[in-house]
């Protein structure tokens, strides 16, 4: 059997109570496509009230401290995440490593710390567009993967996001081939750290996926779902989406 779907959305610094009624609506597009693992990771404003009307979708976060408690003032440990009720979170986002200049080692504990409160995590990596016209891509994602990988990674509790930096939000994506190419890359990495486990990763795709370009990037072998933004921020868009991971839309001709 193949790994299952996972698509996530990524709500970002959007979304407030009002918003909720998309929430549900998700939650019930999650309970019409059960062959596929459907959630959001919302601001952290929203995971409680999120929680209480998910339906089948999970919620998560999109970010946490690696610490459990501290004098860390605006920071959420992955305790409070969980305990929100937020089951997976976020980390190494390309948006929290360039403008906040989180390290891979930062990453790395972020995830263990996640792990330890019981959260599942997405953990990114991706290229600047400099690295990918320079041809050095497929390597320098692999070894931002591998310094950012936890101890202890196994597919019961991580995924992994491949998000090309130049992609994100703006329409671009890269080449069928190219996606390909970096997603093989990424789970050859992973077998280097943690062998047979590593074909059990689910590893996403995450730089502008959208309803019509999502059917053709999830045939893709080693992509296993998205990591969708802007198009996760209603059902509407983001059904499309849930539908071709569910193998129920046809890649455009």
């Amino acid at each position: 059997m193949g790994r299952r779907k996972l698509v996530v959305g990524n709500w970002k610094m959007n979304g407030m109570r009002a918003h909720l009624n998309e929430v549900e609506a998700i939650g019930k597009l999650a309970a019409a496509h059960p062959a596929v693992e459907v959630g959001l990771c919302l601001p952290a404003t929203l995971i409680m009230a999120g929680s209480e009307r998910r339906g089948a979708a999970f919620i998560g976060a999109q970010n946490c401290h690696m610490d459990m408690t501290g004098a860390y003032t605006g920071s959420l440990s992955a305790e409070m995440l969980a305990e929100a009720g937020a089951s997976w979170v976020i980390t190494g986002h390309s948006e929290r490593r360039e403008a906040r200049g989180e390290t891979n080692a930062d990453i790395a504990a972020k995830s263990i710390a996640a792990k330890a409160a019981g959260l599942n995590v997405i953990l990114c990596v991706g290229e600047s567009l400099d690295v990918r016209d320079a041809g050095d891509a497929e390597a320098v994602v692999s070894a931002q993967l591998l310094a950012s990988l936890p101890d202890g990674a196994s597919a019961d509790w991580l995924a992994v996001a491949y998000e090309p930096i130049w992609a994100i939000g703006t329409g671009r994506i890269p080449t069928m081939e190219a996606v390909a190419t970096m997603h093989g890359a990424l789970r050859a990495a992973l077998a280097t750290r943690i062998g047979g486990e590593a074909d059990k990763v689910r590893i996403l795709y995450g730089g502008s996926m959208n309803g019509a370009n999502a059917a053709e990037l999830l045939a893709i072998a080693d992509v296993d779902g998205g990591l969708i933004g802007g198009a996760s921020l209603t059902a509407a868009k983001f059904a499309p989406i849930v539908e071709a991971a569910d193998g129920k839309l046809a890649v455009a001709a």
